[in-house]
């Protein structure tokens, strides 16, 4: 693991904020440029305020995307499906998510985060609540279904990477860790919310007041963070303000290829691969580990316990982060400590249930390894921004498409060594395995220096992709 040097950042001097220019001006456009740079990130006041805006948002963002599979059983009876049939609708919100990751993140960088986040934010909460509508006035309502939850899945895919690239354009080196942590802990509030308050709901008016609620307080937040954030400034995203954003370049291959042959930028997309897909594996089978090791244990123990660990867990994670860079601790080292915590510390316990034979010891070690995998977000996920902040969103998009992609994979493949071998340890197992081989190629590479510039013939400036 690497060893925390009290000496400043990990970085090279900030290349990107130098401008071609005539020797005798050279460091007066330079420093020029830096200040104009440092001038448009958000004041702390400011920061904190859309720290929490943006955490109701992503608790928003899940609770309308656990709305679903909270209703599916009551949806699945009204309408007759099938257990294939519902498998469809509940996995078609996956393959839609995959493929606006990278589209969002470009997009964010060129035109901002902030618009990209209030038109996706409006668009599935509306879709939210008019999923009952679309349920019972269609003909064919598994159809209508399936395509809904395939456009929730393309809408709700530009969330994370618009965020990345918005903390990546606003927040300040010392204080994104914190951003990320809470706002990515809004993921896991939003499922104990919808979980919890949307459980009741179910049970009390139907499942139709699950997506109303949720789908009509997701259009509220929009409305309010564009009323009163955006101060009532036109969301519109036009052609041409796509084309002639700030000093962008244009997409090419050959910016691609660049930023893709830095060692730094394979690794964190490496280590995200392995984070999410371990991640997708354990969300998946967890209920069904401890209803077949458990079965008469208490299903509302083990699906709310983890979360309540976990929300802590990633407000202190970007706490410890922000405070040892703000104390002149390496970057670099801080990114690999919390991501050593998140797939290193994490994989001990996730193979102490191998050997699990009592309730409390299984959710006591399921809860640590949540609660410490949430480390990632002041690791892997702030790293991005560290390397690539003038396209974090692009290459956060294509870490988080790799990602999906790999964690639908893996939770398929596990449920197949399940049926092979009829034993768990083989699960958790692969879980740690895939861990390590992250963490290590995170340890091994990882660095906080900028690579977003053209060393060609001797320049320096952005890469903008």
């Amino acid at each position: 693991m690497a060893i925390l040097q009290k000496h400043g950042k990990n970085s090279s001097p900030d290349l990107a904020s130098v401008k071609e220019s005539p020797a005798d001006n050279f460091a007066q456009a330079g420093s020029q440029k830096k200040w104009a740079e440092s001038s448009h990130n958000w004041t702390r006041p400011v920061a904190r305020i859309w720290t929490v805006v943006l955490l109701l948002g992503t608790c928003l963002l899940y609770c309308a995307r656990v709305a679903m599979p909270i209703c599916a059983v009551s949806m699945a009876e009204r309408f007759s499906w099938s257990k294939r049939e519902t498998g469809m609708v509940l996995g078609s919100f996956f393959w839609g998510y995959c493929f606006t990751q990278v589209l969002g993140g470009y997009v964010s960088d060129r035109v901002g985060g902030e618009k990209v986040l209030l038109l996706s934010a409006a668009a599935w909460g509306a879709m939210t609540a008019f999923t009952p509508i679309l349920a019972h006035f269609c003909s064919q309502p598994i159809v209508s279904m399936t395509i809904s939850r395939f456009l929730m899945g393309l809408l709700q895919g530009v969330h994370y990477p618009s965020l990345a690239s918005l903390c990546s354009q606003k927040v300040v080196e010392s204080e994104r860790g914190f951003l990320m942590s809470t706002v990515g802990s809004g993921s896991y509030l939003g499922t104990l919310v919808i979980g919890g308050i949307g459980s009741l709901m179910l049970d009390l008016y139907g499942w139709e007041s699950v997506f109303y609620v949720s789908g009509l307080l997701s259009v509220l937040w929009a409305y309010f963070m564009w009323k009163y954030l955006l101060k009532g400034e036109g969301p519109i995203i036009t052609l041409e303000s796509l084309g002639s954003a700030g000093t962008q370049s244009k997409l090419s291959k050959r910016n691609w290829l660049r930023l893709f042959r830095q060692p730094a930028v394979c690794a964190v997309i490496i280590t995200h691969l392995c984070t999410a897909s371990t991640f997708f594996t354990l969300l998946s089978w967890l209920p069904t580990f401890f209803k077949d090791t458990f079965p008469d244990a208490k299903g509302w123990v083990f699906n709310v316990v983890p979360w309540f660990v976990a929300i802590p867990s990633s407000l202190f994670s970007g706490c410890l982060a922000d405070h040892l860079i703000s104390q002149g601790f390496d970057t670099a080292s801080v990114r690999k400590l919390m991501q050593f915590f998140s797939m290193g510390v994490s994989g001990v316990f996730t193979l102490f249930l191998c050997g699990t034979t009592t309730f409390p010891a299984a959710v006591a070690f399921v809860s640590v390894t949540m609660g410490l995998t949430t480390f990632s977000h002041s690791g892997v996920s702030v790293n991005v921004q560290d390397l690539a902040p003038s396209c974090a969103g692009a290459l956060f998009g294509v870490m988080n498409t790799c990602g999906a992609f790999t964690g639908v994979i893996m939770v398929y493949f596990s449920g197949y060594l399940i049926e092979a071998t009829g034993s768990w340890a083989s699960v958790f197992g692969l879980i740690t395995v895939v861990n390590l081989l992250g963490l290590g190629m995170f340890l091994t590479f990882a660095e906080a220096r900028r690579v977003d510039i053209d060393i060609a013939k001797g320049r320096h400036h952005n890469i903008h992709i």
